[in-house]
């Protein structure tokens, strides 16, 4: 699991520039945090949706990846139910179902105080190639 977690922290490069982190990855299930900089504002000084959206992306496919075979996003929504404008925010991903090609997971992301911030739904497809293959070509 170790390896899938360097992996995603090490090769996505948009979660490296929002400063996000991977706190943990275990079977169908992932944890990222990202502390709230002046960059992740949008012009009404509250944290950008993309900012929220690439935090619960990033979670999302960390834990539909944490089986070690390749999954993509075919599907995502998002619902934004609070502002967040300072500290820091935390994604949890869990599986919801997994079959052979396909897999869904619910995201929910909150502040230092737990409140709900959004809530995040994906479905994935479940590619036949193994991700830490991946590693062997960079």
């Amino acid at each position: 699991m170790q390896q899938i977690k360097e992996f995603f922290q090490n090769n996505d490069q948009l979660a490296q520039h929002l400063g996000i982190e991977l706190l943990s990855v275990s079977f169908g299930e992932a944890r990222a945090c990202m502390p709230i900089q002046p960059f992740h504002l949008n012009g009404v000084d509250t944290v950008h949706g993309g900012a929220i959206f690439t935090l619960a992306d990033f979670v999302f496919a960390a834990a539909c990846n944490s089986h070690g075979q390749i999954s993509v996003a075919i599907n995502v929504a998002i619902a934004f139910t609070n502002a967040a404008t300072q500290g820091v925010l935390y994604a949890h991903a869990e599986e919801v179902s997994r079959s052979q090609k396909l897999s869904t997971y619910n995201v929910q992301v909150t502040d230092e105080k737990e409140n709900l911030i959004a809530s995040f739904q994906g479905t994935a497809y479940r590619k036949k190639q193994n991700l830490l293959d991946l590693t062997e070509k960079k």
